[in-house]
């Protein structure tokens, strides 16, 4: 069986009718399960957040340490300009 701690927590009113509400409605059997579930949603997001962090220190760092000549900051414009005018393009030929 899971050992649990009981620990004591303050709410504005707006969650607090947020949580009863939930329980009222039959969505949880008791204000404990909602936050509970609420955490699990937490981890999991803080969780994708850090392995998004260390993803793009990784792309930064081979950034850093590529070598190679890069592209013109004139050369992406352009492109990028070409891209959103045939988008633009195609929207009005769409209507």
């Amino acid at each position: 069986m899971t050992t649990v701690e009981k620990i004591s927590i303050a709410l504005p009113p707006e969650m607090v009718n947020v949580v009863r509400s939930a329980v009222a409605a039959g969505e949880y059997a008791s204000s404990s399960e909602v936050i509970r579930d609420a955490l699990r949603d937490w981890t999991y997001k803080r969780s994708l957040r850090q392995r998004g962090v260390a993803e793009l220190r990784q792309l930064w760092q081979e950034a850093q340490n590529d070598k190679t000549s890069g592209i013109s900051a004139d050369d992406v414009l352009d492109r990028l300009e070409r891209k959103y005018q045939a988008i633009a393009e195609a929207a009005g030929a769409a209507k």
